[in-house]
């Protein structure tokens, strides 16, 4: 599993240069995999702020298989910038369920989190998953 150094920008605001990388991005890259999705997000840790939230960090977490792991994602995610979810944010996510719901998509729950986050952030969405691009006004980079 690899280490990382990400660069912090210093500001309090984030820009649509700003990225929230889903955890595949994250899966891909800390398994020392040479993909499209992993050498995105090698660039955007030295190029742009990078961003977490819970979503992330569970998915990553309930995946670790040794103490080392555990340990290196701790230190690793510890130097992010953290986003909550306020209460406003949980019924802006409910709402975006049900509008994509009527339009015939249905989105996992952990993925309308994410993008809720991100469109309320004007975050990049770093991912391969496809089901993001039919979010409306989600800023996505896939990289496939």
């Amino acid at each position: 599993m690899k280490n990382f150094a990400p660069r912090m920008n210093g500001k309090n605001t984030m820009s649509a240069e700003a990225v929230l990388p889903d955890s595949c991005a994250w899966i891909d890259y800390f398994n020392g995999r040479s993909t499209p999705l992993a050498d995105s997000l090698a660039r955007a840790l030295t190029d742009r702020e990078i961003v977490t939230c819970g979503v992330v960090l569970y998915e990553l977490f309930q995946g670790v298989k040794t103490d080392k792991e555990r340990e290196t994602l701790r230190v690793a995610f510890s130097s992010l910038r953290y986003l909550e979810m306020e209460s406003g944010l949980w019924v802006a996510a409910a709402q975006l369920s049900v509008f994509l719901r009527s339009k015939g998509a249905t989105i996992p729950f952990s993925d309308i989190i994410i993008s809720t986050l991100a469109r309320r952030h004007n975050l990049v969405v770093l991912t391969v998953d496809k089901h993001f691009s039919q979010v409306p006004e989600l800023l996505v980079e896939n990289p496939d």
